[in-house]
């Protein structure tokens, strides 16, 4: 047997990442929101040609499968910096 691979200890940026985690989270519902919203109430309105002769569902919907990717680059780094930030020992090495 052999022991973890990394040390770990307490994250210090744990509660940041978390609060940033729910804020993306709340905007990427709010978009969805708004797709589901366009569909209940105007459905028709799903079907006119938006982009590239494309209806405005299939834009919108890949709109959200892109947002979602580029949202978790933005996750990705903006935690990375909290916690080369945060998670520093006394000799200024990171944990």
């Amino acid at each position: 047997m052999h022991g973890s691979a990394a040390k770990l200890d307490t994250d210090l940026s744990a509660s940041r990442k978390s609060k940033l985690g729910i804020k993306l989270f709340i905007v990427y519902i709010i978009v969805y929101a708004g797709f589901v919203v366009i569909s209940l109430i105007n459905p028709d309105l799903m079907g006119h040609k938006f982009i590239g002769e494309q209806n405005l569902a299939i834009v919108y919907g890949f709109g959200l499968i892109i947002l979602a990717i580029v949202m978790g680059f933005i996750y990705n780094a903006m935690c990375t910096r909290l916690e080369n930030k945060l998670n520093k020992t006394e000799k200024g090495q990171t944990l």
